[in-house]
């Protein structure tokens, strides 16, 4: 033990030496303005159990351009739309990297998916196989089935329950995870109750997706302070390890299915993973797809269309209840549109642009990705006058930009009206609402992400009638939330649930 103690005194005079050489070196380069940092911590002391909100506070004091330093890294915020479309268009090529990040380390086989991979040829390519084999307009046009097929089942749970409050989050991420499940992997791998031969239940396998969002989002002190990396102060490397091995098993047990049923005559690929596994068969691929390579793309796919879908659906239910008027008017709009007699398809959604006007609204205020995944600048550079040093950690902060009075008049109401005749979308052009980032790193998956909340929703305020219990009033909900990759609800919303379609329809 007196051992120990010696060697952290002497590395402590040792971070003391190049933290007081960093502070020399700051008062000299003309970088962002920022709250002066700590020795050891740097700013980290600033940021809440919300960073995300922290950080808005922060860029109302020291302005759109901001910069910090996260232990003994530098780390620049950026917090308008102006900002945003310059390091995110302009300058897009200087900061297409990713941090290394123990999330990405452990989590996503050592950065083989697409979020985390740092930028370069394998990134580059496996972008290419998300666009053009994984989400084409074709192959997702030949998905639709499944997602009628399992919104129709979604519907029968929901009249199954009917009068009786639910937890709307747990019907989604069923319904989500039903849908991304056999698009990507052919089938629901998990168990729906507790007899079946699946390795996990539906349970089980939602809580590993909500651990997977969690841990990708958490500040982890080793990540900026290396030298006590080794110690997991947090335990959150312990929990990555522990999770990497539970997806590392359900990856092996899909695979192998997948592999056996590749060697039949009559085999024909139908789903994500059976072009994956054809692709790692590929000698032509510059950049060999390994086995890892496989299960980082798996992961991502599930991921990435599963939990943050459902998130955005119940933030916007969220709202509809909390502002009745709003909800009837898109009751309203859906009746006259689709009528009573037909559930909403998705050849009516362009005809609903109130509904429209609500999905975005809901990203505008309650963005699932509230800080963008870190950028990492490639190079030195100068944008707006201010120095940007190579190895910049670099993150958007899209629930500031959503906030700011300069572009939304009342801008912490919920106002779907403000769209209505807006001509803006959110496929990463407009930066004033940027749910899918923007530029190299914007969410390959936007597309099949924007069909599953507009649907899934359209029919839920069409089908069903929502109301709180009978002991909640509306202005007692919550709208807390809680800080991940994604950003959900700090209380599930519950409601109670009751027709509006007669259920002969199905």
């Amino acid at each position: 033990m007196e051992i120990l103690l010696w060697v952290l005194l002497a590395m402590t005079f040792y971070i003391l030496s190049k933290q007081f050489s960093f502070f020399h070196q700051r008062r000299t380069k003309n970088i962002p303005p920022g709250p002066k940092p700590w020795l050891i911590i740097g700013n980290l002391n600033l940021i809440g159990a919300l960073p995300h909100q922290s950080l808005h506070k922060l860029s109302q004091k020291y302005g759109p351009l901001m910069q910090l330093k996260f232990g003994s890294k530098p780390v620049v915020v950026v917090s308008s739309a102006d900002m945003a479309k310059l390091f995110l268009r302009t300058y897009d090529y200087i900061f297409a990297s990713r941090p290394a990040t123990a999330a990405g380390k452990y989590t996503t086989y050592n950065y083989c998916n697409i979020t985390w991979a740092p930028y370069g040829p394998y990134w580059r390519q496996g972008r290419k196989i998300y666009l053009n084999e994984l989400f084409s307009s074709k192959r997702l046009d030949s998905y639709e089935y499944i997602r009628v097929e399992e919104r129709r089942a979604f519907a029968s749970r929901l009249y199954a329950v009917s009068g009786k409050p639910v937890f709307i989050k747990d019907h989604l991420s069923r319904l989500t995870l039903s849908i991304i499940s056999r698009i990507v992997l052919g089938k629901k791998y998990f168990r729906e109750s507790e007899n079946g031969d699946e390795i996990f239940t539906l349970e089980e396998f939602q809580e590993m997706l909500d651990e997977l969002f969690l841990l990708n989002g958490v500040l982890n002190i080793g990540d900026w302070i290396p030298w006590v990396d080794f110690f997991d102060l947090q335990g959150y490397v312990k929990r990555m390890k522990v999770l990497s091995k539970k997806f590392d098993k359900f990856h092996e047990h899909v695979f192998d299915k997948h592999r056996a049923r590749r060697v039949k005559k009559d085999y024909v690929a139908k789903d994500m993973v059976d072009l994956l596994l054809e692709l790692a068969d590929d000698p032509n691929l510059e950049v060999k797809l390994t086995s890892d390579g496989v299960k980082g793309f798996t992961q991502d796919l599930i991921a990435g269309g599963t939990d943050t879908s459902a998130t955005t659906v119940e933030w916007a239910m969220s709202e509809l209840i909390k502002h009745p008027k709003l909800m009837a008017k898109a009751t309203q709009e859906l009746d006259k549109v689709i009528g009573r007699e037909k559930w909403v398809e998705e050849s009516d959604i362009p005809n609903l642009p109130y509904l429209d006007a609500i999905v975005k609204e809901t990203m505008r205020l309650h963005p699932v990705a509230v800080l963008l995944a870190p950028h990492l600048s490639l190079q030195d550079c100068n944008i707006s006058g201010f120095n940007i040093p190579k190895g910049t950690t670099v993150f958007i902060n899209t629930w500031s930009i959503g906030r700011d009075e300069a572009l939304w008049e009342e801008a912490e109401e919920f106002r779907p009206e403000r769209f209505l005749g807006l001509e803006m979308d959110v496929k990463g052009q407009n930066f004033e609402l940027l749910p899918f980032g923007s530029g190299r790193r914007m969410c390959p998956g936007y597309s099949l992400g924007l069909k599953m909340i507009r649907l899934s929703l359209g029919n839920m305020l069409h089908g069903f009638n929502w109301n709180l219990t009978q002991d909640m009033k509306v202005e007692d909900l919550s709208m807390d939330e809680v800080y991940g990759l994604a950003t959900p609800r700090k209380y599930p919303l519950v409601a109670v649930v009751e027709p509006r379609l007669s259920d002969h329809l199905y």
